[in-house]
């Protein structure tokens, strides 16, 4: 795994541990299809989280959260309907589309910003 994936890694950890201590149950993790791929899926009562995580080195660009560009988006949402077509008890359930940007995530403790129904 190189220094890029390792970060990617320690990103995806601390937001899904921040997602579990914020009371969601963590269903799945990088849920891969030809379309799309998903970083977390999390459930807290009727409601599934689909959860594109993001970190940069830089806040260059606009930031993390400005990375995910109307193609993400389709591609997060397709992937989405594939995953709800595939488990079923998931689809009854209200979907929201979250962001978790995710600063220093290679330090002891990350700075964390939830952005909740980032898109729809």
């Amino acid at each position: 795994m190189n220094a890029r994936q390792q970060l990617g890694r320690a990103a995806e950890d601390a937001a899904a541990a921040y997602l579990t201590a914020q009371g969601h149950e963590l269903i799945l993790r990088n849920y891969h299809r030809r379309m799309g791929e998903l970083d977390l899926i999390a459930r807290r009562g009727e409601v599934l989280a689909i959860v594109e995580v993001r970190t940069r080195s830089s806040e260059a660009y606009g930031g993390a959260a400005a990375s995910i560009d109307a193609a993400k988006r389709r591609r997060i949402i397709r992937a989405s309907r594939a995953l709800l077509q595939q488990h079923a008890e998931l689809a009854r359930l209200h979907v929201r589309f979250d962001v978790i940007v995710v600063s220093d995530a290679g330090a002891e403790r990350p700075r964390i910003e939830w952005i909740q129904h980032a898109f729809t």
